[in-house]
């Protein structure tokens, strides 16, 4: 299998897992002209199993170092099975929630706001579940993205006209989103032999296998957590699935990269974090919240109606993540 051999590899590949994460929300804002999130969410899912089914028998089933997948699968022991699946169920329920959130308050709010907090707290999970980094750097960089969500909540609070109930609502949605995702990567990264992925421990996985049995929980808990938002929905009126079945296949096909560029993401994140630790390469691809920002504030004008003050605000979250970012890379260098 393909194995990340140097550090600033393992950054380069954190840094593209950074843009994956924080892009694939723009699908769903362009399938929400015409798609309500739960439909998108069927199809996003479908697209993460696809890839990292194509990822296993690729990358995870090439090359002379490490096990390939099929071996791999074979030889897993039930606990570390178990750890990745139970992953996928708590990633999906998060980004659900992450979904609904931004279908209210848009990609340049849900994201700051839900990933961020996911990313503060789960580098503090998987820094203690798995302690590699200068804590000091790794700690420091964690509070300056912390200010920079708040400064991003303040940006928010002064956009608000006349929408106050339904944005506190899509705020409290994504805090919700970010303390459940804050888990799901170090139950993935439990069941991985996170110190040799050449010859990782009889009964461990890797990353490739890791990722695919993380899919295939993020698939099987969705007939739940999906079927739920739509009984239930956050917005609007309940949606049949016999609905979903009535889409363009243009439309399915958005949802289903939406979810191909997640897991592309997840992937090289679970492949970077040998040499780079499971929190410093959870952590940087959490900085998604700065990429999907951008998206949300140049490209689909969510801040357009915004008074100055939100402007200042919003260019001081985006200089304080990238020195946090700065210091998280510098805490594993």
């Amino acid at each position: 299998m393909f194995i990340v051999q140097s550090y600033s590899l393992a950054i380069l590949f954190c840094f593209i897992t950074m843009f994956c994460w924080g892009s694939w929300g723009n699908t769903q804002k362009l399938a929400s002209k015409t798609w309500r999130y739960e439909f998108f969410y069927w199809d996003y899912v479908i697209g993460l199993l696809l890839f990292s089914i194509i990822s296993a028998f690729t990358l995870g089933s090439t090359g002379p170092a490490g096990r390939s997948f099929l071996p791999d699968l074979a030889q897993a022991d039930w606990m570390n099975l178990g750890s990745a699946f139970v992953g996928g169920i708590i990633f999906n329920a998060a980004n659900i929630l992450l979904a609904a959130a931004i279908a209210i308050c848009g990609l340049s709010v849900a994201f700051p706001v839900g990933i961020g907090l996911a990313l503060v707290l789960g580098v503090l999970v998987n820094y203690f579940g798995a302690a590699k980094g200068e804590p000091l750097f790794i700690f420091s960089g964690v509070l300056l993205i912390t200010i920079a969500i708040i400064l991003n909540g303040l940006a928010y609070k002064k956009a608000l006209v006349g929408t106050k109930e339904v944005s506190i609502k899509g705020i409290l949605i994504a805090v919700s989103a970010g303390i459940i995702m804050a888990f799901f990567y170090r139950f993935v990264a439990a069941s991985i032999d996170l110190t040799n992925f050449a010859s990782p421990a009889a009964g461990k996985l890797t990353p490739y296998t890791a990722v695919f049995i993380f899919a295939v929980g993020v698939f099987a808990s969705n007939f739940v957590f999906n079927t739920i938002a739509m009984k239930k929905p956050v917005e609007g009126e309940p949606v049949s699935i016999s609905a979903y079945f009535k889409g363009r296949p243009v439309t399915h096909l958005v949802g289903i990269l939406g979810g191909m560029i997640w897991c592309l993401g997840q992937s090289f994140s679970m492949i970077a974090s040998e040499k780079a630790g499971a929190a410093i390469s959870y952590g940087l691809g959490q900085g998604a919240t700065l990429i999907s920002a951008l998206w949300g504030i140049l490209i689909w004008k969510e801040f357009r109606n915004a008074p100055k003050e939100s402007n200042y605000l919003n260019a001081g979250m985006f200089i304080l993540f990238i020195i946090g970012l700065g210091f998280l890379i510098y805490a594993g260098a």
